[in-house]
């Protein structure tokens, strides 16, 4: 096998020499590094591509070859990952899985001939680094022109935060409001109830969903070319410029709208459709499309992406005079959303984490989630041949002969879907998340369906989010429990994906362009990134002809941070360049712990309470003292084996007498906790003394920046040994408290509480 390996590369590397020496070579060099950054009026740390945010643009011919020097001049690892380019697997640039990553003071070089033409992006593929700015854009000239233009315009698309990413992440991780508070698309429950949506609610809290919200992240601004504002004047009357569009946002989608100009579509993420006529577009993340303008007589026409959350808005003008305003988005209604979700009996809330993830069941657990509609919308059932035990990588032989280009590969044929109700078809298809979304209006100007004859392996997966962790997967697996996907060179791979949770998703397959199978059969389209709606399916396929590993992950970075991503293998050894970084760095990237704590300081008590988390484990301590002297402590280990079931063991410290600090009794204790349906946390145990206990707590937000709160423990002296040794009757102690909570900031809240123990008062909540 090593014998095959090296007379491979010996050939690779006679066949680039041959080519390069008949060919031109376009070389870059550039340098990522820190920068100080001002959007909204607060100085921000940013990370810079050549000092700028985005990057430069690189320029390319089809058939040349490319040569690009990184420099890394930060204080960490960094790597630069050529998104969409048909390229050698060595050079792909995910740090760890392909590419080794760029050290601190390193220059890498990346080479790879052009052999396609389009509109691409680059971004840093280390941690959270894109959302600081690491990315820019790539243009790849076409051998032979199809469409005439006067101009070339890129505009890229992007998400701003005054944060640190990680801390973004972190807040997202402890169920923090404070984002939907400030992007005002919370649902509390008084505005449901003016609504007439308490069942609705009522629904999702059963299926413990906190309610329908699209978007995860708040952002102080949205940019294109790196400013909220971006003025073009230079563009003549006439002229047709060839607008290249890029949404390089970390987790942000757009509706894209125009305000003249003969909006014409071209090309999507960089392969040439049939022109169509496209006014506003949903706009995915890590997607790109082309489209023709043609500059108005007079005035200048916006180009506006407005956020698919309603939360904001950036624009592009071009030419001069009287403003030809593109069309408003109406933002979404939140709570319509639920109640016609609730209309349709959607299955939500499908377990982000299997109870064993070494066992082939995970689509054995979904198959009774998703759309379960009646009449009409049977179709929306999810494939009764989920049944299987799993999918992943499983081949399917009598599926060799099925005619690729066949509709209904979906196995939810939104086409012919009829909802029962036209206002809520209205209600979804506004906030992005209705039947339309299978990319119909996109046609290959040639035919894409593969031979007949080649075998072809069906994979499926199931798309699953737990919003109340912030843990995301496939299958029930994030990546830090999953095996990789094994496929073989010359099959094809048809994947069919379906969303079980509120969150569109934009996935991206690294090193291949995939079939869209849509109502355009054998001219379905070509695309490397494509959206998977809410609660809907969508089928696409690739012709695997690679080698190595490939990474297929949702381009959401909070999603793919949070584990919703997978490898697919060749099962090719991996490059000898590679020996220094194990895959299992970037493994554990999905996996570390994150922590944080709450301090609660009031007129007659605190607490403190300190969180370390990871995927399946948690280290919790919490501290409680009333003025009176009263206190109790707990330290537990817990272990998740599910997504809302767990099991702890830990010790629990409070004060021997009431109202004295002068003694203290500790015991051990075991017990299990589960969250069960409308957010009632439930914790069982029993200590060393034989006691048991039980405690249940639940938290709810009312208003905007309302919530309430409230806790009932009982615990029981009955069957404790000192209990029995001293020959005393039964005794029990109940403690229970209530509260509520008004959010200031994202990190203070004040809180007014009574407990039984302590009495009552009001205070200051810290979260940090």
């Amino acid at each position: 096998m090593k014998k095959i390996i090296l007379l491979s590369t010996a050939l690779v590397i006679l066949f680039t020499i041959s080519t390069r020496a008949q060919t031109d070579t376009t070389v870059y060099n550039i340098t990522i590094s820190e920068k100080t950054l001002n959007i909204t009026g607060k100085d921000r740390k940013a990370l810079a591509i050549d000092g700028q945010i985005p990057g430069p643009t690189l320029r390319f011919k089809e058939g040349d070859y490319a040569v690009i020097y990184v420099k890394n001049e930060l204080d960490e690892e960094t790597s630069v990952h050529w998104h969409g380019l048909i390229l050698p697997n060595f050079y792909d640039g995910v740090p760890y899985l392909t590419t080794p990553p760029i050290e601190p003071g390193h220059t890498q070089k990346y080479e790879f001939p052009l052999v396609h033409s389009g509109t691409y992006w680059y971004h840093s593929h280390t941690g959270l680094q894109e959302q600081l700015g690491v990315y820019g854009s790539i243009v790849i000239e076409p051998k032979e022109p199809k469409f005439e233009y006067n101009k070339d315009l890129v505009l890229v698309f992007s998400d701003w935060t005054d944060e640190n990413p990680m801390h973004v992440l972190k807040n997202l991780k402890r169920r923090n409001e404070w984002y939907s508070i400030k992007r005002n698309t919370v649902t509390p429950l008084g505005k449901v109830i003016a609504r007439g949506g308490l069942g609705a609610q009522l629904n999702f809290w059963k299926q413990r969903m906190p309610g329908a919200d699209i978007a995860d992240v708040y952002y102080g601004a949205f940019l294109t070319n790196g400013t909220q504002i971006k003025e073009y004047p230079e563009f003549k009357p006439g002229e047709k410029v060839r607008v290249r569009m890029i949404n390089a946002s970390a987790s942000t989608y757009y509706w894209i709208t125009f305000g003249g100009g003969d909006p014409t579509l071209i090309s999507a993420d960089g392969i040439d459709v049939v022109p169509v006529k496209k006014e506003k577009l949903l706009f995915a993340i890590a997607e790109t499309y082309d489209y023709l303008i043609t500059i108005p007589e007079s005035g200048k026409l916006e180009i506006r992406a407005s956020s698919m959350d309603g939360a904001g808005q950036t624009s592009a003008y071009l030419g001069q005079g009287e403003l030809l305003k593109a069309p408003d988005v109406p933002r979404p209604d939140y709570v319509g959303i639920m109640k016609a979700m609730s209309k349709m009996d959607m299955k939500m809330g499908a377990p982000a984490m299997i109870f064993n993830p070494k066992k082939n069941d995970g689509l054995e657990k979904m198959k009774k989630y998703g759309m379960q509609m009646k009449g009409d919308m049977n179709s929306m059932k999810m494939s009764e041949d989920t049944k299987k035990d799993d999918m992943e990588g499983m081949d399917m032989p009598s599926m060799n002969k099925m005619d690729s280009t066949q509709k209904g590969m979906t196995g939810m044929d939104h086409g012919d879907m009829k909802m029962s109700q036209g206002k809520d078809e209205s209600v979804l298809v506004g906030a992005g998340m209705g039947p339309d979304k299978t990319y119909d209006f996109l046609k290959s100007a040639e035919p894409t369906n593969y031979s007949a004859d080649k075998p072809v392996r069906e994979i499926k997966f199931t798309l699953n989010g737990n919003m109340w962790r912030y843990i995301w997967s496939m299958n029930g697996k994030p990546l830090a429990e999953a095996d990789k996907i094994k496929i073989s060179k010359g099959e094809v791979v048809r994947i069919t994906m379906t969303n079980l949770t509120m969150m569109n998703h934009p996935m991206h397959l690294h090193g291949h362009f995939f079939r869209v199978i849509n109502e355009n059969g054998e001219y379905s389209p070509l695309k490397h990134t494509l959206n998977v709606a809410p609660m809907q399916s969508i089928t696409i396929e690739f012709d695997a002809n690679e080698y190595g590993d490939w990474f297929f992950h949702c381009h959401i970075l909070y999603h793919l941070e949070a584990g919703m991503a997978r490898v697919f293998s060749y099962g090719t050894p991996r490059d000898p360049k590679l020996q220094r970084y194990p895959l299992s760095t970037l493994i554990k990237e999905t996996n570390k712990y994150y922590s944080w704590g709450t301090a609660y300081g009031a007129s007659h008590m605190s607490s403190l309470e300190l969180v370390s988390s990871n995927v399946r484990n948690q280290w919790n301590l919490g501290a409680e003292i009333g003025w009176n002297q009263n206190f109790e402590a707990d330290f537990s280990y817990e272990r998740y084996l599910s997504d809302y079931f767990r099991v702890y063991g830990g010790v629990n410290v409070e004060n021997e007498t009431a109202e004295s600090l002068d003694q203290f009794k500790s015991v051990a204790q075991v017990g299990i906790r589960y969250l069960l349906p409308y957010f009632i946390n439930a914790d069982l145990s029993i200590d060393n003394q034989l006691r048991p206990q039980v405690r249940f707590t639940a938290e709810y937000l009312i208003f905007r920046r309302v919530a309430i709160f409230g806790r009932y423990e009982y615990r029981s002296d009955f069957g404790a040994v000192n209990t029995l040794e001293a020959g005393k009757s039964y005794a029990s102690e109940q403690v229970w408290n209530a509260g509520i909570d008004y959010v200031v900031s994202r990190n203070f809240s004040l809180t007014g509480t009574y407990d039984n123990r302590f009495g009552g008062g009001g205070g200051l909540t810290w979260r940090f």
